[in-house]
């Protein structure tokens, strides 16, 4: 009897939609489009499975579509006045992966999706592909019609002092423990020279390097981007592992070993420094376990902002253009 009780309890439970952040549910799609994880989930890998390194540029993709109007497809735009042209955004990387996974959803459950919401979902396929943390992610969001360059420009920037990244999370309804948290994406990916090589010879017009630096790294990274080498040179925002999601960025960062301004100076502030130190804990076996807990919370806050649900939006039908 226990036996059956419990499978019909776990088909009731299945049966209903979760309320989720911001009005949104999970299993949004379970009558209107059952299969849309499935095509999503399926598209993301086999993106992934001809460059890995497409699982960080979806993850960036949902992050910047995020903060600029909410979670809302409005990086997808394309046109000069988006904000997927804006300065911050131009490295931005994986539209061709939404593209591809609306194509089909469009063929098999027609204006039921929204573009925003394969974002949200193959943000956190890209994680479970690179050995991170899996979540359900609360849907039902719509694509915004507003896409803005101009309302770009204060997005979270790798020269933010602790003070302005902590301004730009709270104005969107994150605490410290998000900013640590959603940061340690940075666990996959790569940034340009660019982005941090006045770091490594004139830091604050000293001529220096920034002092924060691990003097041990720091040869490697000026033997990587030389004083007058390629801007566009690529380097891992994480030196161990760049293709796997953990916890190690934050044991780099506790070591003085992270690449951009922004992200070191998170050890330097004592509330921050606190949750870096926390996650590059070595106690044995609980290396980047607390991380694995947290940053699905985190993505589930972030991904809640600003949403339009309900007859807010639209559903795109092609996520690149306003229908």
């Amino acid at each position: 009897m226990e036996v059956v009780f419990s499978v019909l309890l776990v088909i009731l439970i299945m049966g209903f939609r979760v309320q989720g952040q911001g009005g949104l549910e999970t299993g949004f799609y379970s009558s209107s489009c059952p299969k849309a994880e499935e095509i999503i989930r399926a598209t993301v890998e086999a993106h992934f499975n001809k460059d890995p390194t497409i699982a960080a540029g979806l993850l960036r993709l949902h992050f910047h579509d995020c903060f600029v109007q909410g979670c809302d497809g409005s990086i997808l735009i394309t046109g000069a006045s988006g904000e997927r042209n804006a300065l911050p955004n131009l490295g931005l990387r994986g539209f061709e992966v939404i593209d591809d996974a609306k194509t089909q959803i469009e063929a098999l459950c027609q204006g039921a999706v929204s573009c925003a919401d394969i974002l949200a979902l193959a943000a956190r396929d890209a994680v479970v592909l690179s050995d991170g943390p899996s979540w359900a992610v609360p849907t039902g969001r719509r694509d915004g019609r507003i896409s803005s360059k101009a309302e770009a420009s204060n997005l979270p920037s790798p020269t933010d002092s602790i003070a302005v990244q902590r301004q730009k999370f709270m104005a969107k309804g994150l605490d410290d423990h998000d900013l640590v948290t959603l940061v340690g994406a940075h666990s996959i990916g790569q940034t340009d020279c660019l982005f941090f090589r006045y770091r490594l010879y004139n830091f604050t017009t000293t001529g220096n390097a920034d002092p924060t630096i691990n003097q041990a790294f720091l040869p490697q990274l000026q033997a990587i981007c030389p004083k007058d080498g390629d801007d566009s040179k690529r380097v891992a925002l994480d030196k161990d592992s760049q293709f796997k999601f953990d916890a190690s960025f934050f044991k780099n960062v506790r070591d003085g070993n992270g690449i951009l301004e922004s992200d070191q100076r998170l050890l330097g502030e004592a509330a921050t420094g606190r949750i870096v130190q926390n996650y590059a804990g070595s106690i044995r076996g609980l290396l980047g376990l607390r991380f694995d807990l947290e940053f699905p919370k985190a993505m589930i806050k972030m991904s809640g902002i600003e949403v339009k649900i309900g007859a807010q939006g639209e559903i795109r039908k092609m996520c690149s253009k306003f229908n």
